[in-house]
């Protein structure tokens, strides 16, 4: 009797067993699939195509690469040193020329060379000003030379920043001319499109994320330059108005009225 009693037992859990056997591969069958998961460097680069990549890879390079050759030679050390600004204003304010324009010749800074270029112009027959109108025409036209040398490097950046986008407008024409002719060819498969106007988005995309930092480098690394060679000229002027106040610093007390603070 009790092995009777358990046996109605021992069947409904073999049957039950069976069912969930059973019915799990069934139940996997039927469970849509999960769509396959793409990472960043897929889904916002890779997508894209071969011209999202150049406009990438030649872009940023090259926006990088400038970048750091400007910010490397756009230093105060290379332009306007401090240990040269102190020593060319200790041999102007005792009129010791020469001595100046030999110690310029001998730097190599923005500030040195032109110095060396512009101290030969004064002229110690004109006291009064020393020859002034001569020091800084000469001045005005190393600056000029300079800059057309030194604005090259920061006008590339601008190149970059104006090529970018039209590269980025490119690939969008590219992809919607792909779309279209998928439309055209009677293939109307969400995917396929998809495909074309993403290589048509991304492009864009990048292009216009590429130029916006090449805009912001080139104003910065052209207002840095223009800092600079502001601090240059300004320093000159200071060497120039010392060696003036020398010679002319007894004249100049003469015209002082007695009583009045100097």
């Amino acid at each position: 009797m009790k092995h009777l009693a358990i046996s109605p037992l021992k069947t409904a859990g073999i049957t039950l067993s069976t069912i969930l056997l059973t019915a799990a591969p069934l139940l996997a069958q039927d469970k849509p699939d999960a769509p396959s998961s793409k990472s960043a460097l897929d889904a916002y680069l890779l997508d894209g195509g071969p011209l999202t990549i150049f406009i990438v890879a030649f872009g940023l390079i090259s926006l990088i690469g400038l970048s750091v050759y400007n910010f490397i030679n756009l230093s105060k050390s290379k332009y306007c040193p401090d240990d040269l600004k102190g020593a060319l204003l200790d041999h102007m304010v005792n009129c010791r020329v020469r001595s100046a324009i030999e110690l310029s010749a001998s730097h190599p800074s923005y500030l040195g060379r032109m110095m060396a270029y512009a101290l030969p112009n004064v002229d110690a027959t004109r006291p009064e000003d020393l020859g002034r109108d001569g020091v800084e025409d000469s001045m005005a036209d190393f600056s000029i030379n300079e800059g057309r040398k030194n604005m090259v490097w920061i006008n590339l950046i601008s190149l970059v920043a104006q090529a970018a986008p039209m590269l980025g407008l490119f690939g969008t024409v590219f992809g919607m001319i792909g779309a279209f002719a998928k439309l055209e060819d009677g293939d109307a498969d969400p995917a396929a499109l998809a495909g074309q106007i993403s290589i048509a988005l991304l492009t864009t995309m990048w292009g216009l994320i590429v130029a916006i930092l090449a805009v912001f480098a080139y104003f910065y690394f052209k207002g840095r330059y223009q800092a600079l060679v502001a601090e240059c000229n300004q320093t000159a002027e200071e060497l120039l108005n010392a060696s003036v106040q020398t010679v002319n610093g007894d004249a100049q007390l003469a015209k002082i009225p007695e009583g009045l603070a100097v």
